[in-house]
């Protein structure tokens, strides 16, 4: 009796030093004691930092990496429990192709998704913003609209233009195809001069981005849930 009740007490000691060790480590990696789960039919994907390519960001930066990212997506659309997608962005944008690679397989799911710009969308996180079924900002949220950049080595030739222009036009035909915005209005805000201190291009906040058709709504999380359902219902029925 005795022996068994030292054995009760030694796995109760095991377990609690099993929990508190999980509890670190989530403190650690998540910066909270604990993350509340539960069944749902929405899979919520977070976007924030600088969007990081084939080139490793430094340490100090915040990233969020395509290789995570892209992996999570397939998953969504071959998972039969997952009916939609929430993509919630706070970058200040990144690497050209990596945030196009993404923003390609949002718009290509075949379940609905809905994005929503909370702190920022900047640069590459526009086609982010827009590539899902729906889009929702907050009124606080800012968006800045400028021209791809390239550091390194860059060669003085009429080649390095050409090179430029056809990875401008990837994200000009994307923006356009995927939101209320032309082609020629997002080319304007791109090139604006007047706005930007040391830059070119545009910065929008809130309702400004949805009154030029880039997002189509202002609202925050209750209503970006409540047009995934709207979006999963209808696509159930059809």
């Amino acid at each position: 009796m005795k022996e068994k009740i030292k054995e009760d007490i030694n796995n109760n000691k095991e377990e609690s030093s099993n929990k508190s060790d999980q509890t670190i480590e989530s403190i650690e990696k998540l910066g909270q004691l604990n993350i509340p789960t539960f069944k749902s039919n929405i899979q919520n994907i977070v976007i924030i930092g600088q969007i990081e390519g084939h080139m490793v960001s430094p340490p100090q930066n915040k990233t969020t990496k395509y290789e995570h990212i892209i992996p999570q997506l397939l998953g969504i659309d071959e998972n039969p429990d997952i009916d939609g997608l929430l993509l919630l962005l706070n970058t200040m944008g990144g690497d050209v192709e990596a945030g196009l690679a993404i923003s390609e397989l949002i718009s290509s799911l075949s379940k609905p998704s809905v994005s929503i710009v909370l702190g920022g969308g900047h640069s590459i996180g526009v086609p982010l913003s827009v590539s899902t079924d729906y889009s929702f900002i907050v009124p606080t949220a800012t968006m800045t609209i400028h021209p791809i950049r390239m550091s390194g080595l860059v060669i003085g030739v009429p080649q390095t233009f050409a090179y430029f222009n056809k990875m401008q036009e990837r994200v000009v035909k994307f923006i356009a195809r995927n939101s209320s915005m032309t082609e020629e209005k997002f080319r304007n805000l791109m090139l604006n001069t007047g706005e930007l201190a040391n830059d070119i291009g545009t910065i929008l906040i809130g309702k400004e981005a949805v009154q030029y058709g880039l997002i189509d709504e202002v609202g925050g999380l209750a209503q970006a849930r409540e047009k995934l359902q709207e979006l999963i219902r209808l696509n159930k029925k059809d």
